[in-house]
């Protein structure tokens, strides 16, 4: 058996020299680690807190990608895919393992795609412990026998207190995140944010898998049930992502990135979670709190002289965060991995109170609404914002996607042919009026209607059942079992007609002028999967 926490590994091939490598510790080991070195504080909850600096969430537009042979004709370039020079990469590449050179480095060898035909060794090379026990937390873990003769094909660097000069090294501050796709390198510095790490990853498979694997990258959370039948939930940031597959009666496949496969199969690409905690309590949200524990980081949170979390305290930032192991979940699917997708679940908050609770969406609807990625902002969440604010991200996770969001959909599309799956649109926002005038969508009844779908309630699509909305045209159901009736219909639960489609034609207005950045490389079916009726 090889001795993981002994086991002397040179750096050398990567230009860092002289350094003290501390190659595969534990979690407990890193745990102590930060303790010792006073980078971290213990909770009460036995989870480790850290603080990540400057910077509490992604950086999105100093995320870069080499221009070069690999990525040239194939990347959207655009300003969430900002190319980099090559030459200035190499560059800033030496200045950073330079940097690194005669430190104390933590090394990590682990793995993405828990699907053995899709897996992408990795090693991830810390500045700091608590960034080695996030890669611990957050990418598969081998076993000690894997480990004998582990080869690397990927390379995260990742160096918080190095500062890059913007006007030297090309960058557009001191932080970045490069993905160098020829020497299969994911460069990050300048910022102690976790998420750079894990994102950086799920950036680079979301070009390998379509591009040469031919498995659709997936921003999504999965469970399967007890008669094997898989659920994907897609959504943006508070919409429900992870509470919504995090499901007594179903196994979690993962709360967050995934791919889809030619041979219909979901498997998960990461080996843990990484979830908001913000407003967190043991009774809304019991998985999810139980699993924050020792081995689990807890980002960014406020906590009195007593190692007590106020989950409540956002004064640090709102997106206070925790990473934990998978298997701080109790009910889990082993491997990670699920067949036969029935269901997909589009998530939206809709701060408008517009769109139906739980609609039926066709092909085309469904290939328009995933490239239309929709959910709103509401007011109080930025500066400035005074009402709702739509808020669109392609494939609901265009900061990820290196590809045109329409190659996506359209591997969607097919898979959605070829596999029969039904596809749904859920409002998990507001009811009976706006932001500020209606109130948000009760979890109970979200809970109910996604379980209705699951259990085969809502599965026969005609007139009787269905009713078409006269703006979007989306199907919506006339009953749900365990739903009162009046809340299926956003259009009753206002009490005014004018305001309702006043409301619902300016949403639509929004859809038709963002998805015009879209329409050339999108058919005439999918372009006439949006909202056909709008205000002048």
């Amino acid at each position: 058996m090889v001795d993981t926490n002994t086991k002397s590994i040179s750096l050398n091939s990567l230009g860092i020299k002289n350094a003290t490598v501390r190659y595969q510790l534990t979690s407990s080991e890193l745990h102590e680690e930060t303790l010792k070195k006073e980078q971290g504080v213990a909770s009460s909850l036995g989870a480790i807190a850290v603080n990540t600096g400057e910077f509490t969430g992604r950086s999105p537009m100093d995320r870069f990608i080499v221009k070069d042979s690999i990525t040239e004709d194939k990347v959207w370039w655009s300003n969430i895919n900002i190319p980099f020079n090559a030459d200035k990469f190499d560059k800033l590449y030496d200045k950073v393992v330079d940097y690194l050179s005669e430190k104390e480095i933590f090394v990590r060898d682990c793995y993405a795609c828990a699907d053995e035909n899709y897996k992408l060794n990795i090693r991830i090379v810390n500045e700091y412990p608590w960034s080695n026990m996030f890669a611990y937390n957050m990418f598969l873990r081998p076993t000690e026998e894997a480990l004998k003769d582990f080869s690397p094909e990927w390379t995260v660097i990742n160096a918080p207190g190095f500062m890059a000069d913007a006007e030297a090294d090309g960058t557009r501050q001191h932080n970045f995140a490069i993905l160098n796709f020829t020497k299969k390198i994911a460069l990050i510095g300048g910022t102690g944010y976790t998420g750079e790490i894990k994102k950086g990853i799920f950036s680079a498979l979301n070009f390998i898998l379509p591009v040469y694997k031919n498995t659709l990258p997936m921003h999504c959370s999965a469970n399967v049930g007890k008669d094997g039948d898989t659920a994907i939930f897609f959504g943006l940031s508070g919409t429900g992502k992870t509470t919504l597959s995090t499901d007594p009666n179903r196994s979690l496949i993962g709360d967050d990135e995934h791919g889809w496969t030619a041979e219909n199969t979901v498997f998960n690409f990461e080996g843990g979670c990484y979830a908001k905690v913000i407003n967190l309590s043991q009774e809304q949200e019991p998985e999810i709190f139980a699993a924050i524990k020792k081995g689990a980081i807890l980002e960014n949170v406020v906590m009195d002289d007593k190692g007590v979390v106020d989950f409540a305290d956002t004064s640090i930032t709102q997106n206070t965060r925790v990473s934990y192991p998978i298997y701080h979940i109790d009910n889990i699917q082993q491997p990670s991995i699920g067949k036969n997708p029935k269901n997909i679940f589009f998530l939206t908050a809709d701060a408008f109170g517009v769109l139906p609770p739980i609609s039926k969406l066709t092909p085309a609807q469904a290939a328009y609404h995933f490239i239309s990625g929709y959910t709103a902002k509401v007011a109080g969440t930025e500066t400035g914002v005074t009402e709702p604010v739509p808020s669109f991200s392609a494939c609901f996770g265009a900061p990820f996607m290196p590809l045109h969001p329409t190659k996506y959909a359209e591997m969607l599309s097919t898979k959605m042919q070829e596999s029969g799956v039904n596809i749904w649109l859920v409002n998990t926002g507001w009811s009976g009026g706006k932001y500020g005038v209606g109130r948000r969508m009760p979890l109970k009844y979200t809970r109910a209607m996604i379980t209705a779908v699951l259990n085969g309630d809502l599965s026969d699509y005609t007139y009787e059942n269905y009713h078409i909305h006269s703006v979007f045209g989306v199907a919506q159901p006339r009953k749900c079992p365990g739903v009162p009736a009046e809340l299926l219909s956003p259009r009753s639960t206002w009490n005014n007609d004018k305001a309702y489609y006043d409301t619902a034609f300016k949403l639509s207005n929004a859809f038709r002028n963002n998805f015009k950045q879209f329409e050339e490389n999108a058919t005439e079916e999918i372009r006439r999967g949006g909202p056909q009726r709008y205000a002048h």
